[in-house]
């Protein structure tokens, strides 16, 4: 990688100079204002979907019955939006983001519909992997069509709007998802949902009018595809078999698909990471390993509102501002580190974020104790702020450092588009582990909070190194 991966700057001699448009007034203004908000109102319907469907599904299973899938209406939306996501950077090319995001809100739009009108749980997981389809599209997107749409001297401010959509999904997903819950609306939600899919799509082709494809297709990697999907389920069934060797046993295989997975795309023409990822002495991989770490770091939010209610006695809504925490930190961190235009600082921010990740879990688990008083609260917030302000320093320049790490506008589309990949798939594997993590702690809440806590900051741990081998120069 060099110097300029972490800087962005324009070669364009025609570009006016960067004092006067390097600036938040300019990316949100005209055109530039239309295309962040398909690509911000895009990822936010998928994080949002995430937890408002949580919210929403105890009311669903008592009128339609299924309990035996309830775990599935979630593993099937992830898995769908997982295989999606390796086809954006395709799409993409093939016929460019107005068609590519107009496709995306149709199928989130179809698959909302079908979950509102379904009489099953059966009927109504279908559907949820038709949205996860347009969901996976519409985040992998995100990122992706930063690159392509939008100067170089904005990336880092558009990674930054759109990385924010992750945690303003995990603020307002719950909270609405709740209230629908409580008015027994929650048919009447997903209705809404697809009305909005469709309205944003009509913003989306507006927004990308006269901004093209190469044309190109693509042939797609069977063979990596194959490998990635299976192993990314046989993770994810890990979290719902029974608790002792099967889920050892599911995480193995798993683990051991995603090294053959490496080992076909490290060879292979065709790839579904950029061929530069599998280049000795190329920082990409590690810019991957590190969103990976973050990305795991983010799944301790799904079990803060529990742990809250267990160890401290917390209401509902208590417990429920106590796991936002952690988002409202890294949104604003983030807004703030992206207005930095020193590269050496830039290379701090993310060396600091994993680090800071870290020590915070870290901080959180160790501070565990049932019967906490409100001054244990109060650490728990300390800590669960500094989590988060790891992950918003270092998300959107990780972002930034991918999508300037060529000048090859193929492989630069697959680079930014893996980021979603991968988000996605560390998402996976650690809501999985973190399952396993929660059940082996048997009736002891203080044990199951301290085993996902600490567990999660083991695999947030090798963000460190790899965020210092990523910066290096």
């Amino acid at each position: 990688m060099n110097d300029s991966t972490l800087l962005p700057h324009s070669d364009d001699p025609r570009d006016p100079p960067p004092s006067r448009l390097d600036s938040w007034p300019d990316l949100l203004s005209g055109r530039h204002l239309a295309i962040v908000l398909a690509m911000a109102s895009g990822v936010l319907l998928y994080a949002m979907n995430l937890y408002f469907t949580a919210a929403l599904m105890p009311s669903i299973a008592a009128e339609i019955g299924g309990q035996q899938y309830y775990a599935w209406v979630t593993t099937g939306f992830v898995i769908s939006a997982i295989v999606a996501s390796l086809f954006v950077s395709r799409i993409l090319d093939w016929r460019g983001p107005a068609l590519a995001y107009a496709v995306s809100f149709v199928l989130f739009a179809i698959g909302a519909a079908a979950i509102a009108a379904s009489p099953t749980m059966e009927l109504l997981i279908v559907g949820r992997v038709i949205q996860g389809l347009g969901g996976g599209l519409l985040a992998g997107l995100g990122y992706a069509v930063i690159r392509a749409a939008l100067p170089e001297r904005h990336w880092a401010r558009a990674t930054g709007i759109v990385s924010a959509m992750w945690g303003l999904g995990t603020l307002f997903g719950p909270a609405l998802g709740g209230a629908f819950a409580e008015l027994g609306l929650w048919r009447g939600s997903y209705g809404a949902l697809a009305v909005t899919s469709l309205l944003f799509a009509l913003v989306a082709r507006g927004a990308f009018a006269g901004v093209s494809g190469s044309g190109q297709r693509a042939p797609v990697p069977i063979a990596s595809l194959v490998l990635l999907v299976m192993a990314t389920v046989a993770i994810s069934v890990s979290a719902i078999v029974p608790v002792g060797w099967p889920t050892l046993a599911m995480i193995g295989i798993g683990l051991l698909l995603l090294v053959l997975f490496f080992t076909i795309e490290r060879r292979s023409r065709e790839t579904i990471l950029p061929h530069m990822t599998y280049r000795r002495g190329n920082s990409l991989k590690w810019i991957y390993v590190t969103v990976a770490a973050l990305s795991a770091g983010v799944m301790v939010e799904n079990f803060i509102p529990l742990f809250g209610q267990q160890l401290a006695g917390l209401s509902p809504l208590l417990a429920g501002l106590l796991g936002a925490v952690m988002s409202l930190a890294w949104v604003i961190a983030q807004l703030f580190v992206v207005s930095v235009n020193r590269e050496s600082s830039r290379r701090r921010a993310i060396r600091l974020g994993p680090l800071l990740l870290t020590a915070g879990l870290i901080g959180y688990g160790l501070l565990q104790v049932a019967g906490a008083d409100g001054a244990r609260a109060l650490m728990w917030i300390a800590a669960l702020t500094l989590a988060g302000a790891g992950i918003g320093l270092a998300w959107p320049l990780l972002g930034v450092a991918a999508m300037s790490s060529t000048h090859d506008p193929v492989e630069g589309g697959k680079a930014a588009a893996a980021i979603t990949s991968t988000q996605l798939i560390s998402f996976s594997i650690t809501s999985a582990l973190a399952g396993a993590l929660l059940a082996a702690g048997g009736e002891s809440a203080l044990d199951s909070a301290r085993y996902v806590t600490l567990g999660i900051a083991l695999l947030t741990l090798p963000g460190i190194f790899a965020a210092g081998v990523a910066t290096r120069k």
